[in-house]
């Protein structure tokens, strides 16, 4: 998934510190409404989550704890914008993790909150805002995208 909408367009102020919220682009009410709507439609749908994953910027903690209630930051998906010698290590990381992973092993899906360069980098796609992606581990070390979600 990548963060909900935030209050502009574009990347973070420079000087901005990750350890400081109030230094980076942050989530909008908007953001926060879509965040919102997004886990409520995963709820309503009975979709299990066993983990959420997100990257360590704010707006990406933030969507997942205001969706799913909670948030756990994970290094690679963190935005490499800013470095982008990162973006082979953090992708194959990220695949790796998606295509070794059992829904039924782990007692439901993982949910991964990061930005749209690292989904890009991943998958191809570009996606607004909020919006999904589905991806199916082919349970050796890839996934198949299956589906597209615009909340």
């Amino acid at each position: 998934m990548r963060h909900a909408a935030t209050t502009i367009a574009g990347a973070d102020p420079k000087g901005f510190h990750l350890d400081d919220c109030r230094t980076q682009l942050n989530l909008s009410d908007e953001g926060r409404a879509q965040a919102r709507r997004a886990g409520q439609r995963i709820a309503d749908e009975k979709v299990p989550i066993s983990r959420v994953y997100t990257s360590p910027w704010c707006r990406c903690h933030e969507t997942g704890l205001l969706a799913f209630g909670r948030a756990e930051d994970w290094e690679p998906l963190g935005t490499f914008f800013y470095e982008p010698t990162r973006e082979e290590d953090f992708t194959r990381r990220v695949k790796a993790r998606i295509g070794n992973y059992s829904a039924r092993e782990m007692g439901g899906n993982v949910v991964m909150i990061t930005h749209n360069t690292n989904i890009a980098a991943l998958t191809k796609l570009s996606v607004a805002t909020g919006e999904i992606v589905v991806l199916r581990p082919d349970g050796c070390c890839g996934f198949k995208v299956v589906e597209r979600l615009d909340l």
